[in-house]
């Protein structure tokens, strides 16, 4: 017990500034001139010790020069797009803990200690600041209902480990950071974040935190029916790659229903009168349920498929070196002569 309480503390100090954890703030932006100046202060105020990156995404308004007269590093990516920003963020940047945040002004930087506080102290991979009010201060009205339905498909689909996943303020740890594939391209990539740490039931947890408004003159970037169009797409494509026999049975019970649908006439004429008057209609329902046979079936071979690609995940992930490995206890578990050797 002493031994853990010991351990207990010393994460404590290692949440409080001043650790000798890097920290990395990544700032992904657009057109965000207006704000990413008070943004970068903010954050160099709160966490004094760590690095703030601001990768500018083809802003037109001066974004990169605000931010790097405000301290931050700034690099740029030529793909337009959130998605394409995060990943190389993640790619390029090495740290032990990182911290991500919009720089529309619309997340609090003085609440960047108490996620990492928190995902030290837990223990966890991933850290969520779920936006108190958010369908309060979406700003439109779009926004706000898109934000409650697909929170709601995403619990259904996928277990109930977050209630907020477009929240773009969390903190990751090294290990969550490194082993993240991110493959979508634009606002989707929070959702894909939720999807990963779902799949592999990695050690996660929300923190509320306040949501402002944007400043005057600042417009999102969202558009509430294109990109709620891109979202629904890769919710259907993170349940083919993860949950593909649900995906493929439901294709099957729809081959099959059409299918007995069309039949049912045919066979009731059939016994009726033991004449099959109309062929096309039956050669449609025999296609119909030899779909919904081979959808089954792909369904069945690709669902072992996705277990084989989460146990490569798996491990993958817990071959990367931890923040929270006991390095004490695994130097005495050596045997002498390991000892001697070291």
């Amino acid at each position: 017990m002493l031994r853990f309480a010991v351990y207990r503390v010393e994460i404590m100090d290692r949440a409080l500034p001043g650790s000798s954890l890097e920290i990395a703030v990544l700032l992904p932006c657009y057109n965000e001139a207006l704000t990413i100046a008070s943004v970068v202060r903010g954050f160099r105020a709160a966490l004094p010790e760590a690095r703030i990156y601001v990768y500018d995404n083809n802003s037109t308004d001066g974004t990169a020069l605000a931010a790097m007269l405000a301290g931050a590093e700034v690099r740029r990516e030529r793909r337009q797009g959130k998605g394409h920003v995060v990943r190389r963020m993640f790619a390029d940047i090495e740290a032990d803990i990182y911290v991500m945040a919009d720089g529309d002004g619309t997340y609090a930087p003085s609440d960047a200690e108490e996620l990492i506080r928190t995902l030290l102290t837990e223990n966890a991979d991933m850290v969520v600041g779920t936006r108190r009010g958010v369908h309060a201060d979406a700003g439109r009205q779009g926004h706000a209902t898109g934000n409650r339905l697909f929170n709601i498909l995403y619990r259904n689909l996928f277990g109930t480990d977050f209630t907020d996943i477009f929240s773009g303020y969390r903190a990751f740890s090294r290990r969550f950071v490194k082993s993240f594939p991110a493959v979508s391209p634009g606002f989707e990539i929070e959702t894909e974040m939720s999807v990963h740490a779902s799949r592999l039931k990695l050690p996660v947890c929300e923190l509320e935190l306040d949501y402002g408004r944007r400043p005057e003159g600042s417009h999102s970037k969202l558009s509430t029916f294109r990109d709620g169009f891109r979202i629904l797409r890769m919710f259907a494509m993170l349940v083919k790659e993860t949950r593909p026999f649900a995906f493929f049975a439901t294709i099957a019970g729809f081959f099959c229903l059409t299918g007995l649908l069309f039949s049912a006439p045919v066979l009731l004429e059939y016994f009726r009168t033991g004449l099959v008057p109309r062929m096309p209609t039956w050669m449609l329902s025999l296609a119909l349920m030899g779909l919904s046979f081979v959808s089954l079936t792909a369904g069945v071979i690709l669902d072992s498929v996705a277990r084989g690609r989460n146990e490569v995940l798996r491990l993958n992930y817990i071959q990367l070196p931890s923040i929270f490995t006991d390095r004490p206890r695994a130097t005495e578990a050596k045997t002498p002569s390991q000892r001697d050797a070291a």
